[in-house]
């Protein structure tokens, strides 16, 4: 496994952001999203993972870094599951390490986008059995949430941000709009912000993720 990015803060790290990119691209794809966020959060330590290389059935067998496969597009997203699993390991590993750094968990947070984003809504509320500081799903979905899942009471402790482009062709709005309402519904504390943009990332949303986060860590 590729070893993780670390941004490290200026102040020494009382707080840390594990942030999951998308398909396709790799470990420093948050790179200065992470550097503009110390600018604010200056005890906040990034770690940044990279995905494995693999196969896509959806991009015509192409290998690129990918969190797990994705055999089909419509009407939702299908999925190697056995390998979602083995990413979330992946992060519940980097969770493990930052506690033995001594970084309390309602300090680790876990942040994705698309793909990633994916990733860690599974890790946090399907995998992982105790409380977070937060989870940012940046234009995602949540392919393993469904009616009949009920979160522990640890796992409702664990506040979500949810954001997306309103023009979003990729991950269209409604499937984020999805993952949100189960949050809400299943009694996790979760915010909607929505933005007019595509499958990206702007400046107004990051500003809006650093404010949660200083909330957050307050």
């Amino acid at each position: 496994m590729t070893e993780p990015l670390i941004l490290e803060p200026q102040k020494t790290a009382d707080a840390c952001v594990i942030w999951l990119h998308g398909l396709g691209a790799d470990r420093y794809d948050f790179l200065p999203v992470a550097e503009f966020m110390q600018e604010h959060l200056a005890s906040t330590r990034f770690v940044m993972p990279q995905a494995p290389t693999r196969a896509v059935t959806i991009n015509g067998g192409y290998e690129m870094p990918s969190w797990y496969d994705i055999t089909a597009m419509s009407p939702a997203r299908a999925i190697d599951e056995a390998q979602l699993e083995a990413s979330a390991d992946q992060v519940i590993d980097l969770i493990k390490a930052e506690q033995a750094k001594g970084i309390n968990l309602s300090r680790i947070f876990l942040a994705g986008f698309s793909q990633g984003g994916a990733v860690v809504l599974h890790t946090a509320y399907i995998k992982w059995q105790e409380a977070l500081g937060g989870v940012i799903a940046l234009s995602t979905y949540a392919p393993t949430f469904a009616d009949d899942r009920q979160l522990s009471a640890c796992q409702q402790r664990t506040p979500a941000l949810c954001l997306h482009g309103v023009h979003d062709s990729v991950v269209i709005p409604s499937m984020g709009r999805t993952a949100f309402e189960y949050l809400n519904t299943w009694g996790v504390a979760a915010r909607w912000h929505e933005y007019p943009m595509e499958h990206e990332v702007n400046v107004e949303e990051l500003h809006d993720i650093q404010q949660w986060l200083s909330q957050q860590l307050n």
